[in-house]
Parts: C-alpha cells; structure tokens; sequence
C-alpha cells in the first residue's frame, strides 16, 4: 500500500499544473481578444464607470499683421484635477496646492474633505497652470493628481491693437474684436477621444478618436510698428487733454488698407477685466463704433459738393457776416469776424458762416446726396462686431435749419474711420474705397486665401478731387491745420472741433470733440489719417494736428515714402488762429425767424435771414485784386472771369442783389 502515495501525489500535483496552465491559455486568449479580437459592441459593455470622453480642442489660427509678426496664438497648458475619492489625505492635499499653485489652504482643506465624504468623483483644481506650476506637481509624483492639456490664447504683445484683435472667453471662444467676428474660422473643429480609465481615472486604453479641426490664420492690414505709433501717441494726448477717450485711423487711400486702428483707452487680451469699467472699455472700439458729431471736418464735404454742383470756384467771395448769423431763431457765430472770404480761405479758415452760405447754393436734396456717396450714414463693412454706422437722418427728417448745421458738422454722426475713408475720396483721386482689414486667411492645409480689394466707387470727379487736395493743402500752410506740418513732406488735411451737447443740462457745453483727419504727400497720398480727441477743452488744430503730425510722420518713415520737401520746412507763424469751433445760441427770436423753411431738394436762394439785399457796386476799370478786396469788405458774392481790369460787370451798377446772387465781373487787359 505504501507505494501509492507517491503515485496518488504524482497526479494531484499534474493536476494542479495542468490547472494552472489552462488558467494562464485561457488568461492569455482573453487579453489578446480584449486587444486584438474585440468585437463591434465590446465597447459597449465596458463599465460606465471605466470609460471617459475626453474633448480634443482645436488649436485656434494664428492672427498676424501684415508682415507676419505674431499677434495672437494658441499655446498648450494643463489643468489640474483630482478625484477626491483617491485623495489619501485632504490636509496633505491642500498643503501641496497652497504650496505650488497659491491656493488658500482652510479652503482647499474642507472642500476636499467635504467631496471625499460625498464620493465626488472629479474636481478642477486650477486650471491652465504656469509651466513652472505644472513642472513642480509632477515631481512630487502623487497618482491622485491628474493633468489635462489645454489650449490658452495669448497675445504676445500684450494690449497692442487690442480692439482690433479682440480677446477670446474662459471656454477660448472669441468674445471681441476679430476673434469674435471670425469665429467660425479662426475657432476650428473640436474632436473627442473615447479611453479606458483605471481606478485612478488615468486613460489607458484609446476606443475612438475624432481629431480636431485647426482654425484658420488671419493675417491683417494693419502694421505693428505704425499701430504701436498710432496708440503711443493718441494716449499721450489724451492723457494730456484729460480726454474721456479718443480714437485714431491711419488707412492707406487707394486700397482702403487700415495700417492703424487705435482706441483710447486700451486694455491688455491676455488679463481678464478687473471691474466694470475696464469690461465696457473693451467693449467700445472708439474708432468705429461710438460715433460723435464731426464739426467742420465735415466741411470737406460741403465744399467738394459745392464745386460738384454748382459754379463755385476757389476765388469766388462769399460773405460771412461779420463772425454772426441768424437762422430761424438760431443764433450762430464764427470764431472769428469775417466779413467776407474766398471759398478756398472758407476752408482754410474754417469759416462756419462761409460753410452755411455755400451749403445753400448745393441745396438740401443733393447736400444729402453727397453725404450719402462719401459714405456716412453706412457701415464700413470692416469684419468686427458692433460696427456703427453712424446717423444721418432721412430728407424728410431735416428741420430749417438742418442744412446749415450738416454745412458745418452738426445734426450728424460719424465715426473716426467713415472720417478717413471720406477724405480717402479726395486723396485718391474721387472714389470711395471700402477699408479692409483682413488681407488673407490660412487654412490647415496650407491654403491661402486673399481677400480681394472691393472695386471703388466714384464720388467725385477727379478733378474736384485734385481741387480739394489743393485747398486742404491751405489749411496747413496757412490756416487753422498749421500744427499739422510734416518735415519734408507737404500735407494736407482739415480741422475740426464740435461743441459736445449736455442732454441733462439741455445745451452746449465748451467741452469738445477735437478732431484732425488729412493725408501725405500731396501730390502722390501714400496713407490718409485720422484722429480724434473726446472729451478735450481745447481745438483741433490744436490737440488733433500735432498727433497727425508725429503719427504720419512715422508712418511715412515706416512705409519708406519719399519725401517731396527740403529737410526743414517753414515753422508756423506763433500768431496761428487754431479756433475751428461752432458757437451756437438757442431760443432768441430774430427779425427773420418768420421766413418760410426753403422747400426740400431747393438748391438756393438762401433764406433772407442769410443774405440782405445790396446794390451792385461799380467795379469797371477797377483791377482783380481791388475788386475781390472791395467785394470783401461789401460782403458781395463776386464771380471773376478772365483777368486784367474790370469791363463788364451783371447785375449793372446800383442794380438791386437779390439775396443769394453773384455779380459777375468780367476781367480783359
């Protein structure tokens, strides 16, 4: 019997092994079938609680200026979390985060203990970390600290051109400027990943993948240095003035390329507001869309309409009134007492009487016909939200004396940019550019798209243009734009200053919106800028000019544009009479107040509050510049024809002017 045991043994331990090696093939058969052989529905019969989906962000596209310089990119940072179920020990938890990531510690301590007993399952603890953050977290190697990647949107050169780019939400979706008005191709495509988690929620296993979509990559018109130029400048002016804000515009005229978009004040894209005031700043891009009253910058387009449709000429005399006008019960005064002046000096002047007079040769119907061509009261079409399009009201709309107050800039609004795109039309040669600031777009595959330049439209003649170039060439050479004078390249440009209205108080107050739009060289213009300043106690010959002038200068510099002029040019006589602004008085009756409203569409006369009645004076044998002096100080409207002495003359002398008229004088040697 004794040799059984051995035998007996023998099998229980064959039978153990071949157990066991069954155990191990069929261990083996199943991972391979997990890994290799699974089928369709496998996936599906995962434990709920093993399997995660993970989103995949799609990097947004970059944002560049016009030579490439990066604006705007997507960088990884990971996110911490924690499944407070797997946290050993709270107090030891918010240690580590109070430590590394600054996070208070009591706080961190309760919350953590309150999940753990809640059998919370995950937990942000501070998301998109610093590289140096995350770096520190992985030494101490804790499993229950889990990181996940994210995109964050940075802007490298911190608030320039902040407006114009925008910045993106805490979910990476634009929320202003560009960023928000090309959202659906700069944000591209989410994907997903479906994984397999251990215990300690750690992917370990792929199940499906749908990558993500990259955004595509903007490149803009603006240029970096010229920007960087516009918002040095336009701050240090308003800071000066105590301004509640400005804006400025540097736009190339021919391509309707905007170089420079800058809105005071800025804000920095890469910080999050730091209180109600600083969101309504980023919220209100100041050089598009706020729009205020222009003032006589607006003359620009008074006189070019003038010159479009009636026989105005640059030497024709137009009366001013002494500096004082009454209109249906409206009081309005120049700021300085002409009696009379050319139609070239009524805009170098900045004559709001003079601008009156020849608003009412045009005409109210094709005064806002020629409002509308120069493109106010209309959207740029600029891709950025909120755009405005400023307020000019219909025909229908216009009170008596709407065209004289339009004449000089009043009763409408504009923004900075529809300033620089009207005298655009005078720089270009007549026609309306559309302003484009998105020169192409990047795609993932490597695609590049151009936007293409909009075909303009014409305004005006060209030689109405070349006219209007000569005689905004004057403002700077000898009136009130002389602060704006470059150093080796002629200019050209207009003032403007506009009395802001206090609704509250229900009149005008002597706080101003200072304005200065022009263009360089005069004979070729390479750029056209414009500025504005709110909120200033000061003119725009005064405040607006010299910001115009550093800016372009620099502009000019930057684009390598030739100069026209020797080295240095004459300085301004120190006598310059720089006051532009509208003085307006409400409410006192005048003689006239009962003349009839002039018929809408009526090109002139002018109602007789304008003009009184003369008798024509004798000008025969009398040279032209005796009698363009002589008609001066009559206030007689004189149209000259020829040159020499005085021959001819209609109406005869001693014949009775009708209110409104010319007397025609013709010159022979």
């Amino acid at each position: 019997m004794q040799p059984r045991a051995p035998r007996r043994t023998t099998w229980v331990l064959r039978g153990l092994t071949a157990g066991i090696l069954l155990w191990a093939a069929g261990l083996t058969l199943r991972l391979f079938q997990i890994q290799h052989a699974r089928p369709a529905d496998e996936d599906r019969r995962i434990p709920g609680q093993q399997r995660r989906t993970i989103e995949l962000p799609a990097p947004r596209g970059k944002i560049v200026d016009r030579n490439g310089r990066l604006l705007a990119v997507s960088v990884v940072r990971e996110s911490v979390s924690v499944d407070p179920r797997h946290v050993p020990n709270p107090e030891q938890a918010a240690r580590i985060f109070s430590e590394v990531l600054g996070l208070d510690y009591a706080a961190w301590r309760d919350k953590l203990a309150d999940l753990k007993r809640r059998r919370a399952g995950f937990v942000y603890v501070k998301r998109r970390i610093s590289p140096e953050e995350s770096q520190r977290l992985r030494q101490l190697r804790r499993r229950w600290i889990h990181f996940r990647p994210e995109l964050v949107r940075q802007y490298p050169k911190g608030s320039l051109a902040a407006h114009v780019i925008g910045a993106v939400d805490f979910d990476q979706r634009g929320a202003l400027g560009v960023e928000s008005a090309l959202e659906a191709e700069i944000g591209g495509q989410h994907g997903r990943i479906e994984v397999v988690a251990d215990v300690w929620g750690r992917a370990v296993q792929p199940l499906s993948l749908e990558p993500p979509q990259p955004g595509a990559s903007i490149g803009l018109s603006v240029d970096e240095r010229i920007q960087y130029a516009a918002e040095r400048e336009l701050e240090a002016a308003a800071r000066a003035e105590g301004c509640s804000s400005a804006s400025l515009v540097v736009m190339d005229p021919h391509t309707g390329d905007i170089l420079a978009l800058a809105s005071y004040p800025g804000f920095d894209p890469n910080q999050p507001p730091r209180d109600a005031r600083e969101g309504w700043v980023r919220f209100h891009n100041h050089a598009f869309s706020v729009p205020f009253e222009p003032g006589s910058v607006f003359k620009v387009v008074t006189l070019a309409a003038a010159f479009e449709t009636t026989s105005l000429k640059p030497e024709t005399i137009v009366p001013c009134g002494n500096g004082r006008i009454a209109l249906y019960g409206r009081v309005v005064r120049d700021h300085h007492a002409y009696s009379a002046l050319t139609a070239a000096d009524v805009l170098a002047k900045s004559s709001n009487i003079g601008a009156i007079h020849i608003a009412y040769r045009v005409g109210e119907s094709r005064m806002h016909e020629y409002v509308r061509r120069f493109g106010f009261g209309q959207k740029t079409g600029v891709p950025l939200p909120a755009e405005s399009a400023g307020r000019v009201r219909p025909l229908r709309q216009w009170h008596k004396t709407s065209l004289a107050s339009i004449a000089m800039g009043h009763e409408l609004s504009a923004t900075t940019l529809q300033l620089a795109r009207a005298v655009s039309v005078i720089a270009n040669g007549g026609l309306l550019v559309k302003p484009r600031l998105v020169l192409w777009r990047q795609q993932a595959d490597g695609r590049l798209v151009k936007t293409a330049v909009e075909p303009p439209q014409r305004v005006l003649r060209p030689e109405t243009a070349f006219l209007m170039r000569r005689l905004m060439e004057g403002v700077v050479l000898h009136g009130t734009g002389k602060a704006a004078r470059l150093e080796g390249y002629s200019a050209a440009g207009k003032t403007g200053t506009a009395q802001i209205f206090d609704r509250q108080l229900g009149r005008f107050t002597h706080v101003y919106n200072a304005s200065f739009v022009g263009f360089a060289p005069v004979t070729a213009p390479a750029i056209v800028v414009a500025v504005t300043l709110n909120g200033t106690r000061r003119y725009g010959g005064e405040v607006a000019a010299p910001v115009f002038r550093r800016v372009a200068s620099e502009a000019l510099r930057i684009l390598n544009v030739p100069r026209d002029l020797p080295e240095s040019g004459p300085e301004a006589p120190p006598e310059t009479d720089l006051n532009d602004v509208a003085l307006t008085e409400f409410g006192q009756p005048v003689e006239d107040a009962g003349q009839p409203e002039t018929p809408a569409g009526a090109a002139g006369p002018a109602p007789a509050a304008l003009l009184t009645g003369l008798l024509a004076p004798d000008f025969k044998g009398m040279p032209l510049p005796a009698v363009l002096a002589r008609a001066m100080a009559l206030g007689v409207a004189v149209e000259p024809v020829g040159s020499g002495i005085a021959r001819e003359q209609d109406p005869a002398p001693g014949a009775l002017l009708p209110p409104g008229a010319r007397l025609r004088v013709i010159f022979r040697p």
